[in-house]
């Protein structure tokens, strides 16, 4: 079970990333002039959300593994699908799942 707790915590690291990357380009490319360097940066890094799209399905399934092995609510569930499309929410919300199946069940976590 240790192996599904890393892998949350990988796919939450990477999604939080990919979407932090993703907003940054989204923003550099919508609300600067066009034909501005950094909004051609901007413009290249639209693959970003694709990426983020297809990790985020993953990191879905993972997290709802986890969230039944734990046993917890669906509003549990809900928090960590929610913290994947909301630019930095996903880095609290990983601390969060990461204290709390440490103190509920440590058998998950391997510690």
């Amino acid at each position: 079970m240790k192996t599904l707790f890393n892998v949350y915590r990988v796919l939450a690291l990477v999604v939080g990333v990919l979407l932090a990357v993703g907003t940054i380009g989204s923003i550099l490319k919508y609300l600067l002039e066009d034909g501005s360097a950094l909004q051609q940066v901007g413009d290249d890094l639209t693959p970003i959300w694709l990426i983020h799209g297809w990790i985020y399905m993953v990191y879905v399934a993972i997290a709802f593994v986890l969230t039944q092995k734990a046993r917890w609510t669906m509003p549990q569930f809900l928090l960590m699908l929610v913290a994947g499309l909301i630019p930095g929410l996903i880095f609290w919300v990983e601390r969060r799942v990461a204290d709390r199946l440490r103190a509920e069940h440590p058998e998950l976590v391997g510690s």
